[in-house]
Formats: C-alpha cells, structure tokens, sequence
C-alpha cells in the first residue's frame, strides 16, 4: 500500500514574506483555520525573524497560538537561530526548521551567518529541544536551502552539501530537508540528489522536499522525489511566494495543483480538495493585487474525477 503524502502548506511563511502587501491578522487565522478544515495536516505559519526584516511576519507568535487552537493541525515554523527557536518553543511550534544554505553566500545574505555559525546554532537549537519536558519537544528539521544550485554561487560541491548534512545530524536535528531555493532542480538531479543525501545520512533521516516552479519542472520534481521514497511536499496555496534573498528564484509550487496531482494518482493526502479549492478566495479577496497561479484552480476538476473525500465515504460504504 503506498504511502500518505504529507502535503505541507507553506504559504503563511514562504508566500507572504515575499510579497510587499502585509497580509492582516485575521485573514491569516482565517486562511490557517479553513486549510486545516480542508485536511491539510502541517502549515508553517510564520517565521520568528526580526519584525524590521519581514514585517509580513512580525506577528508570527499570536498566529501560532492560535494555530495550536486548531485541532490536529502541525505548527511549523522557521528559526534563523537560537533566539528564534526560544521564541517558538514559548509560543508552542510543534516544529522548527532552521535553514542552512549550502552556498556560503546565500547563507550571509539569508542569515549573516557563516556554514560554521549555523551549525553552532543548530547544536544550541537541539540542546534547547532537549531540555524540554516530554512531550513538548518540537521537532527539529535542518533545511538545506540551495541544494541544487544558487544564483550567487552556482552549482555547489556534492561533498560540501553531504558535509553539511552530516554536520546537521550530529548537531542534533531530528532530519534534514532539501530545499530547491532558487529553482534549479530537475527530475534526475532530484534522484540523484536524495540518493546521495541519504547515502550519508540515512533513509530515515531525510523524508521531505521544498520545490519551486521557477522554470515548470516543479510537480516532474515532485514525482522523481516520491519515486525515492519522499513522504513529505511543501507547498504554497495559490502558488505564492518564492525567495527574497535569492534573485529570480519566484515560484513556489502550487498546493491546490499538487494534491490534484496526488489525489488523480490515487495517492493519499487527506485532503477534501474541493474545500481546498475554495480556502483560494479568501487570499484572492485579501490580496487582489498578488498573482495568483495553478492550473488546477482555472479548470476546474475533470468530468468523471472523484475527490478523495468521496473515495473514503465509497470505502467506507463498501
């Protein structure tokens, strides 16, 4: 039996902190609350970074707490460091993750920090999980930002990235991420990629993938990811959002295309796509000046296709 696919929303975080709109509070609350009411089991909502540098996210902590009012909902949010994390721990995040880009220089404009300071920070990151009581340890995620290419550098060294893999691990993260930041990546470098990834850190400890559309090979990424066993896919509603420090990187890969994707291929996601759907209006309503993309969205669903929601009731009948 195959796997379900964690579709994880990222919009809240990756889409709005590229834009120069600020989006109000509430319709945050509003978008989190009714994404979750569509199935979506992970949203990252916000990120714990100074309010001067993103103010689209200076309300980060009252947006978790009331994510953590949501019932079964997983509140991820980025940390660029310690203080981050402390900041998310107090406000309840059930995850943290922490982006390290390979490409040095990314990393200084990203963070202002050194390959060598974000490890410094992740050991600190992991030792503050640790103090925790039982039970409300957040998970730990390293992001490795940049992995197929940086705009900045270029291609990066394979052995710097398995380096910093395995620097992450012994840190004390829970697993690493592969994040397509600038939109580099394609089917066979996806593969070849996570082979070699988890080559050096183990199958376990690598099960998701950030992607972006910036050249349209976003869901062809998606594929080659799920053929190597990946469980875990952001994405971003209405397909907003991309990269602010990494020039020409826009394009996030859109949600409601991707669990059409899924659901057509009669993967599990969980999600009511049809609600999914409509969850769109109220970022189209807040933001009437912001693109919005997906294919899925314009058409419509095909003559004949039965929503994952009606699978189940069928199952269940049966």
């Amino acid at each position: 039996m195959a796997p379900e696919i964690l579709v994880s929303e990222v919009g809240p975080r990756d889409g709005l902190q590229s834009i120069k709109n600020i989006l109000p509070t509430d319709v945050k609350k509003a978008w989190i609350a009714a994404e979750a009411a569509a199935g979506v089991r992970e949203i990252e909502v916000g990120s714990f970074v100074p309010a001067k540098l993103l103010p689209q996210l200076a309300d980060t902590a009252e947006i978790v707490t009331f994510a953590k009012t949501v019932p079964g909902l997983t509140v991820a949010v980025l940390v660029p460091n310690l203080r981050g994390a402390e900041a998310a721990i107090a406000a309840g995040a059930d995850k943290l993750t922490l982006p390290l880009s390979v490409s040095e220089t990314h990393s200084l404009a990203n963070l202002r920090r050194t390959h060598e300071q974000v490890i410094d920070e992740a050991r600190a990151i992991a030792e503050l999980v640790a103090s925790q009581p039982e039970g409300r340890r957040p998970h730990f995620e390293g992001s490795l930002s940049t992995v197929f290419g940086c705009t900045l550098e270029g291609t990066i060294p394979l052995a710097q990235i398995l380096r910093l893999a395995e620097a992450l691990m012994t840190a004390g993260c829970d697993e690493v991420g592969l994040s397509d930041t600038t939109g580099y990546a394609d089917p066979k470098a996806v593969k070849d990629m996570i082979r070699a990834v988890r080559g050096a850190v183990g199958d376990a400890s690598l099960t998701g993938i950030h992607l972006h559309n910036t050249r349209g090979l976003g869901l062809a990424n998606v594929l080659a990811a799920l053929d190597m066993g990946l469980t875990t896919v952001d994405a971003s509603l209405g397909g907003i959002g991309g990269c602010p420090f990494a020039p020409g990187a826009s394009g996030n890969i859109v949600t409601e295309d991707l669990v059409f994707m899924l659901q057509a291929m009669g993967l599990k996601t969980g999600i009511d796509l049809p609600r999914l759907l409509e969850v769109r209006k109220i970022i189209a309503g807040a933001l009437p000046d912001e693109p919005l993309y997906g294919f899925t969205p314009d058409a419509g669903l095909p003559l004949g296709f039965v929503p994952e929601t009606q699978t189940r009731s069928m199952e269940a009948a049966a």
